[in-house]
């Protein structure tokens, strides 16, 4: 868990308001899943928590694995493995929790492991190919590819993510957010 402090106090470097929105253009915090590595806006990013107890709610889809409570928030937490449908993987000292705020939701996602905090420029950035895009659900939470270095970074839209079109799913986010 040193990485995630030290990737932590990264993130607190840049928390005063405007001055936090300059520095965070073109940064992204990245995380593995599976076996690829993913990148989210870092203005999304409220902080990394260690693993925790999670509470279960019953009657949800699979991957709203239920709610912690944060510093006296209830907050609901998304298995992205699941959500990408993945399959389940054994937690370790590694997994931990993204709590990302999106749409004036604060949102836990359980990440295998927090990778490092990489800037990617605009002119970097490409579109998902569209080989297959015939498929409804495919590439539907990226919305681009990071050239970095010799590696790539799928990018992710968080309000897919957690909103997608299907309506069940946001109604489920939703309720367990007000609950």
């Amino acid at each position: 868990m040193d990485e995630t402090k030290r990737l932590l106090g990264q993130q607190e470097e840049m928390d005063d308001g405007e001055d936090r929105k300059n520095t965070q253009r073109g940064k992204y915090m990245t995380f593995k899943s599976g076996p690829e590595y993913f990148g989210l806006e870092i203005q999304y990013v409220q902080q990394i928590i260690q693993y925790q107890s999670i509470t279960k709610i019953p009657e949800t889809e699979d991957y709203i694995k239920g709610l912690i409570n944060l510093r006296g928030k209830i907050v609901p937490v998304v298995d992205v493995r699941l959500r990408f449908k993945q399959g389940e993987y054994e937690h370790n000292d590694k997994t931990c929790i993204l709590v990302i705020n999106v749409k004036d939701s604060t949102v836990g996602l359980i990440v295998e492991q927090i990778a490092e905090v990489v800037e990617i420029k605009e002119e970097n950035i490409l579109p998902p190919p569209t080989i297959g895009r015939g498929d409804k659900g495919h590439n539907k939470y990226v919305y681009g590819i990071g050239k970095v270095g010799n590696s790539v970074k799928l990018l992710l839209d968080p309000e897919k993510l957690l909103y997608d079109e299907d309506t069940s799913d946001t109604e489920q986010i939703k309720r367990v957010e007000e609950e």
